[in-house]
């Protein structure tokens, strides 16, 4: 009885999943290959409906995922997956108008690339993802438990409360109000803050920050006029507590 020879790549346990959804399914299988040979598990989806039913089977760590799908959009399959997971999300899309970009984001995408794009470039950014600097690192602070008034961040068990009240944040965005949380006296440039929670080898638009600072503004009822958890220092960029 001959025994199947070992296969060489880390097993499916270890090797963290990716789904890739795009109607080019040419486009699709290259970032596939391009992944997989990267040591990740992949597989691919050539519509929304497709996609959010794998999502919803599979729990990916990051999704790949095109804005221009036929029938049901990259928007919709981002807004639809946000009910029941955080993984992470990159959007690509074809339109170069930055409406397109703020819209994905709007809807809880992590990141975006347009096309055409480099697959070496997207494997980077989903790597850069998943290694993001998390609380206990170089630089973030030793406290379990932040507050600002009627804010409380759990850092260890990644919740977000105000006056009691659950806040649902994407993992981007809770990892956007940690890092700012971590150091409440400082002024955080954009650049300071991509290098804290996208990594220093991200590359992208830093207005990239702004999105997402206002999306955590907006679920935690901050008025950006008279802010009382983050304040925009004009000029510079981003700090915890209130306006003057």
């Amino acid at each position: 009885m001959s025994i199947p020879a070992p296969d060489p790549r880390p097993s499916s346990v270890t090797r963290p999943r990716v789904l890739v959804v795009d109607d080019e399914l040419p486009l699709a299988r290259l970032v596939a290959t391009y992944l997989d040979n990267d040591g990740f598990e992949v597989e691919t989806a050539g519509d929304g409906e497709a996609a959010i039913v794998r999502a919803r089977e599979w729990d990916p760590a990051v999704i790949v995922l095109d804005l221009g799908l036929p029938g049901v959009d990259g928007i919709e399959v981002c807004r639809a997956v946000r009910t029941f997971s955080d993984c992470y999300i990159v959007m690509l899309t074809a339109r170069v108008e930055e409406i397109d970009k703020l819209v994905g984001l709007s809807v809880g995408a992590d990141d975006y690339l347009t096309k055409p794009f480099s697959p070496r470039e997207l494997v980077a950014r989903v790597r850069a993802m998943l290694r993001r600097p998390r609380r206990g690192e170089a630089g973030a602070s030793d406290e379990q438990l932040s507050e600002f008034g009627a804010l409380s961040i759990d850092l260890e068990g990644r919740e977000v409360r105000v006056a009691g009240e659950l806040v649902d944040l994407t993992r981007t965005e809770f990892d956007v109000l940690a890092a700012l949380a971590a150091h409440p006296r400082m002024v955080f440039t954009r650049t300071q803050l991509i290098e804290a929670v996208w990594g220093g080898a991200w590359m992208g638009d830093e207005h990239l920050v702004d999105v997402h600072i206002g999306h955590v503004r907006r679920k935690l009822g901050d008025d950006s006029s008279e802010p009382v958890f983050i304040r925009t220092v004009r000029g510079v960029g981003y700090r915890m507590g209130p306006g003057e």
